[in-house]
């Protein structure tokens, strides 16, 4: 077998590993956005309403309205803290930050 067929053959495999994989990957997205509103619902719901429902009269971040392209945003306001808000970091690990960026994208108002 030459050195091109036995790359093809692991291409083949490879793409058919993925092609396999496919239907499957929604549901990791779904599992992180599930475990994010777990997180939320511990930590941060108190102050910024159930449900993602900014409940204290404004003086908190309503979180729907992060954008996408925000993230590094909500990372370091998670991390470090902002405002009134404390920072989370050394308590919250970064699977559960991430995990929290997923439900608020899941739910988010904003593209």
């Amino acid at each position: 077998m030459g050195g091109g067929r036995i790359w093809r053959s692991v291409l083949s495999i490879a793409a058919g590993l993925l092609a396999s994989a496919a239907p499957f990957l929604p549901v990791f997205a779904e599992d992180a956005a599930d475990a994010g509103e777990r997180v939320y619902a511990n930590r941060c719901a108190t102050c910024h309403g159930e449900e993602l429902q900014n409940n204290s009269n404004g003086l908190t971040f309503d979180l729907r309205r992060l954008k996408a392209n925000e993230h590094e945003r909500f990372v370091n306001s998670v991390l470090n803290g902002k405002n009134r808000m404390p920072p989370w970091k050394g308590v919250l690990s970064d699977a559960q930050v991430e995990q929290l960026w997923a439900y608020i994208r899941a739910n988010a108002s904003t593209p």
